[in-house]
Formats: structure tokens, C-alpha cells, sequence
């Protein structure tokens, strides 16, 4: 154990075997006795040895890495920074795909006294520029030739940065470049500093500090230039505290790494929660082979944005239509079985004696299966967040028996708010405050949140810090919303995105986008209206699922543009838009909407890395579009 963490509070509750405070966000904030990062790791490692930590395909094989190989990679990773000139609160830049390299490094980092800061890898070689400099990185770890590359296009613009190390050196051989070593001379490098100094390691790490930054994490960047949240220590152990009173997990748990570690939410599930938890992580070898990943995993709890369940969805349903007549009855039949069951479920109601032998039958002939060649029949709990979700989306799953739960968060609330749980949902809403955190919804109907997870601030911006927290000391999160007398938080816009018509009709746009977000045929929409006499709507449509529809009635299309083009499509989504209309007051109803003909990723300056729709450059950018409506 640290020799300098203070003992565990007097007072302690054991949840999964391991001690947290009684009384959640009280300080010291400690799991297991210690109050760091740096020391839970320590501590985990020294008690789990052997034990597996984690697991990557190597040449499609799944491959095992153990406590003892987490903490000497570790190990090696931070002497090495620490050898080549890396001091305590110096930032080092990591540009990766998720593997378990990214774990190590995090780890190592903090360990020796470093900032671990995430580079997403769709980022382009400027931007990376900009998240260097603004950070003042001191290293920038990149994982391959093509990240690297980045690198050596901006050289001249990131004159700060003393070393860069190569995860990969694939295609890398003859590299000759004066700032660039591979990970395997790091790890020399770590190993003679090691051997030099062998208390050095645990050194630092006694040095840590709950208050210490450990993390920044640049928010994904919507409304202009990236900014860095700075995250401490004590953040990440409430927020740890915080998911496990309200989605605790059990060593025994096997769970799937794919969203980006640059974020907040995959790096509080996949690193900081898994460390208090002592369960296994499996690495997916891509985003794109997720689902085949998730079959081999097959995890115990998922967490994934809205659009991941939305394409499992999509995807059981084209099944389901190219069954046969057999097929589709008995799924049509399993499936209003699990919706009784779920009804029930949902209520927080005993499930009746009928109910439960319908479900037990259809469970066994049809469901059961359909759990397993999803890669689900060992989940216990699905999570989403980062963006709404459809509440019929949200009962499909229940009623294949999958409990899919809403929670919210932010960076700069270390990734976790607000929480629905298995035990006590309530669908439409992002979940009640979690254990440790408190939520008001100001005058003007901002949420508004406080507790020992808040971050620090934004890394050397104090007039922006101070702009974001109320003046007695709350978290203002730019979200609008409302909480129900039972303490359920529901969302229901962003301040900044408030719409004034013409009229000055106030709107909230986000409402409406959700609900047409909800369509199987709609990917992505932005209202339009501001300062006009109706509104309007940009809709992306789902890829996948329009096409199903345009194959089935024999639409021709040759491409993306030609599918948003016909006019059997145009029809489809403006009959969804049209029963969107229904659900709103005259004035929040959309006249006119145009389709994007062109497919967007991340790569494209009007996403996000976390795929939320840039309003500004979208609307910028298809200008022509909205003259046309108006």
C-alpha cells in the first residue's frame, strides 16, 4: 500500500469487495484506502499479480497481458519519459487507436508525475499541431506510420515537443529522424533507469496528490477551438466512486474497449472503473470490427453512443425481413413476449406469473439466440449517453433482455452526472443525480452540477473557467432541462443553440432533433430558424437503413447523392418529418427541409471525433440549402 494515503474514513461500505466512503463525495475520496490514480493502480497490481488485466488480438488470435505486465510496461514507460526529460505537470500527447498500449502509457504518465492528454487519431496533422502547442506537450506518442506522418507535415509548427515515440514500426525501419524512437527503445531506456534508480518509480508515485492534474482532456470543440479540461486525481477517484454505487462491476466481468480513449466515458469504463473493479478489458481490434469483437468477448456491460444501438437495431431488423415467413412470426411472437415482460420491468413491477412463462418459453426459442449472436447473452447492462436516444429503442432492448440504461455527463464532470440504473429507470430521462453529486436547474433552466468529480478548470484559461461556474462555485453545463419530483434529470436543449424567430418565438432546437433523430431513417438533423419566420431542418439520413428501403421498392441509385436524390426517399423522410410536425406547437414545426447528399465522418470538419454535428460549419458549409427554404 502508498506509505503516505491516509487511512480509509472510519466510516466504509464494501461494494463488490472493495471499500469506498459511506458517505459519497466526502474527502479524502478513497477506494481501497488510496486516494490516487497512481496508488489504486499500484495497489491493484501488487494484489492481482498474474491475474489477466487484459486482452488484444495478435494476428486474430486473442492474446492475455497480465497485472504484472500492466505495471512493468508501466513501469518502464514513465523511468523512460521520466530519462528523457519528462518533470512532474508536463503534458505528453498520445495519438492511438485503443489498445492496451494506450492503458499503460496512461498509466505510466501519471505515475512519474505527468498529464496524460488524448490526440483523437481522425485529428489532422493541424489540429494535432494546435492540441500540442496549446497543451505544451513535452512528448507525443503516436502509434503507427500514418499517425506519424502527421507529425512530420507539422514538424516546424510543434517546435516544444523533445521526443516523439512510435508504437508500431511497421513500413518504419529506416527511419532516421532525430526526435523519433520506437516503443522498445523506450522501454531500454526505462528498464537501464530503472535498474539505476530502483526506488524512483514508487517514489513518484508517493508524491501524487489528490488535487495533482492528472489528465486533460480537450472537450470535442462544437462551438470553436478545442479547450483542455483539466481532470485531477480526486476527480477520477469520485467519479470510480460514483459508478460504483451506480453501475458497480465484479472482477469477473469481461468488458470491450472501442469508443476512443480520448474521451472521457470510454476512458472512465475501460481504464479508471475496471482499476477499482479488478476486471478484465478487451480491446476491439477497430471500430469497425466491433460487432464481430463483441461476439468473441461477448462483455458482461457495453457502453456505446446512441448511434452503436442504433445500428444493432438496424441490423437484427434487415435480418428479421430476410427471414422466412417462419422465422419472422417467431421473432414478431418473442418479441411482444419480451415487450410484456419489459413493460413491467420498466414500471418497477413484479413481472405476473402469465408474463414471466410467455417470456421463459419465447426467451429459450428465439431471444436467447438472438442475445448470443449479438454477443450479448452475458450482458448484464448495456450504458449509452453523449446524445439522446430513442425511449422505443430503449424498450426494444429491454425486450430482447438487454437492460439499456441513459446516464449523462461531461469532460468537465469527469465523465459522469447523472444515471438511470437497471433497478431504477425511468426512460425519456438521463437518470437521477449519482451518489456524491448534486443537480439544480438554475432560473433560466440551465443544469447545473457540484461535487468532488468537477473538473479543475481549463488548462491555462482562467477567464474561461471562470465564466463556466456560477459565483457560488456550481458547475454551469449549458444544458437546459428539468428534474421531476423524484430527482429524474431530463434534457431538453443547449442554452447557446436557443432559437429566436422572426416572431421571437423562443425554440429549443435540440428537442425537436431528437425526436427526428429517433427515425431508423434519420441519422442527423439541424433545425434552422434563427431570426427567420419558420424553421427548417439539414437531415442526414441512415446510410443503411434508407438503402434497405430503396432496394426493397426497386429505387434506382447509384451513390450516397443519388440516393438522397430520389424522390421515393425525399417522400420517406418528409412523411417522418411530417409525424415529427404532430408532436409540436404551430411554431416549433419544420415548413421546408433539405437532405445532406454527402456522407460525413470524422474526418470531416463538420463532426466531432465523438460524431456530434458541428451547428456552426454545417450551417455555413450548406448554405445554399437554407437560402433554398427561405
Amino acid at each position: 500500500m502508498d506509505a503516505r494515503t491516509p487511512p480509509p474514513p472510519a466510516e466504509t461500505v464494501v461494494i463488490n469487495g472493495v471499500r469506498f466512503n459511506a458517505r459519497p463525495g466526502t474527502r479524502p475520496v478513497t477506494v481501497d484506502g488510496a486516494d490516487t490514480i497512481v496508488g489504486l493502480f499500484r495497489q491493484r497490481c501488487a494484489a492481482l499479480g498474474a491475474r489477466t488485466a487484459h486482452r488484444e488480438k495478435d494476428l486474430g488470435i486473442w492474446k492475455s497481458w497480465s497485472w504484472d505486465d500492466y505495471w512493468t510496461h508501466a513501469r518502464w514507460i514513465g523511468m523512460g519519459l521520466r530519462k528523457l526529460g519528462l518533470k512532474r505537470g508536463e503534458v505528453v500527447s498520445i495519438l492511438s487507436e485503443d489498445r492496451k498500449e494506450w492503458a499503460w502509457f496512461d498509466l505510466g504518465i501519471q505515475s512519474v508525475g505527468g498529464i496524460a492528454s488524448g490526440v483523437y487519431t481522425t485529428d489532422s496533422a493541424s489540429q494535432l499541431a494546435y492540441l500540442v502547442n496549446d497543451s505544451d506537450s513535452r512528448f507525443l506518442i503516436v502509434e503507427n506510420e500514418e499517425q506519424l506522418d502527421k507529425f512530420l507535415i507539422a514538424e516546424d509548427e510543434m517546435p516544444g515537443l523533445a521526443g516523439v515515440i512510435i508504437l508500431d514500426d511497421e513500413g518504419l525501419h529506416d527511419l532516421d529522424h532525430p526526435k523519433c524512437l520506437f516503443l522498445e527503445d523506450l522501454y531500454e531506456i526505462g528498464r537501464k533507469a530503472d535498474a539505476d534508480e530502483p526506488d524512483a518509480f514508487e517514489a513518484e508515485i508517493d508524491k501524487a496528490r489528490p488535487e495533482d492534474v492528472a489528465l486533460l482532456i480537450y472537450t470535442s470543440g462544437t462551438t470553436g477551438m478545442p479547450k483542455g479540461a483539466m481532470l485531477t486525481h480526486e476527480n477520477i477517484m469520485a467519479a470510480i466512486e460514483a459508478g460504483a454505487h451506480g453501475l458497480p462491476a465484479f472482477e469477473t466481468d469481461e468488458q470491450l474497449c472501442f469508443l476512443p480513449l480520448c474521451h472521457i466515458l470510454e476512458r472512465d469504463v475501460s481504464i479508471y472503473f475496471p482499476l477499482a473493479a479488478k476486471c478484465t478489458v478487451n480491446f476491439a481490434e477497430s471500430p469497425e470490427t466491433v460487432f464481430a469483437n463483441m461476439q468473441e468477448v461477448s462483455p458482461h456491460t457495453f457502453t456505446a453512443v446512441p448511434r452503436v444501438w442504433e445500428k444493432i437495431f438496424s441490423r437484427v431488423t434487415i435480418l428479421n425481413q430476410e427471414a422466412t415467413p417462419l422465422g419472422r412470426w417467431a421473432f414478431g411472437r418473442a418479441l411482444r413476449a419480451g415487450q410484456a415482460r419489459a413493460e413491467h420491468l420498466l414500471r418497477g413491477e413484479p413481472v405476473p406469473a402469465g408474463v414471466a412463462a410467455r417470456w421463459w418459453l419465447w426467451d429459450r426459442l428465439v431471444l436467447r439466440n438472438l442475445r448470443r449472436m449479438l454477443g450479448m447473452d452475458r450482458m448484464r447492462r448495456g450504458g449509452t449517453g453523449a446524445a439522446p436516444i430513442s425511449p422505443e429503442l430503449l424498450k426494444w432492448y429491454w425486450s430482447i433482455g438487454v437492460p439499456l440504461v441513459e446516464g449523462y455527463g461531461m469532460t468537465e464532470t469527469a465523465g459522469i452526472a447523472t444515471i438511470n440504473t437497471p433497478e431504477d429507470n425511468r426512460i425519456g430521462t438521463i437518470g437521477r443525480p449519482v451518489a456524491g453529486v448534486d443537480v439544480r436547474i438554475a432560473p433560466n433552466g440551465e443544469i447545473q452540477v457540484r461535487g468532488l468529480n468537477i473538473f479543475k478548470g481549463y488548462w491555462r484559461s482562467n477567464e474561461k473557467t471562470a465564466e463556466t461556474f456560477t459565483e457560488d462555485g456550481w458547475l454551469k453545463t449549458g444544458d437546459v432541462g428539468r428534474m421531476d419530483e423524484d430527482g429524474y434529470v431530463t434534457i431538453t436543449g443547449r442554452i447557446k443553440d436557443i432559437i429566436i424567430t422572426a416572431g421571437g418565438k423562443n425554440i429549443t432546437p435540440a428537442e425537436i432533433e431528437s425526436r427526428l433523430k429517433f427515425s431508423h431513417y434519420i441519422s442527423d438533423a439541424v433545425i434552422i430558424g434563427d431570426g427567420r419566420k419558420y424553421l427548417t431542418a439539414l437531415i442526414m439520413i441512415d446510410q443503411e437503413n434508407v438503402e434497405k428501403f430503396a432496394q426493397d421498392r426497386k429505387v434506382p441509385f447509384s451513390n450516397f447523392a443519388s440516393l438522397c436524390a430520389a424522390k421515393e426517399v425525399r417522400d420517406l423522410i418528409a412523411a417522418e418529418v411530417a409525424a415529427v410536425n404532430r408532436e409540436f406547437a404551430r411554431v416549433e414545426q419544420i415548413k421546408d427541409f433539405r437532405l445532406i447528399d454527402v456522407l460525413l465522418t470524422a474526418e470531416d470538419e463538420e463532426l466531432t471525433a465523438t460524431m456530434k454535428l458541428k451547428r456552426n460549419l454545417v450551417e455555413k458549409k450548406h448554405k445554399h440549402l437554407i437560402d433554398e427554404m427561405y
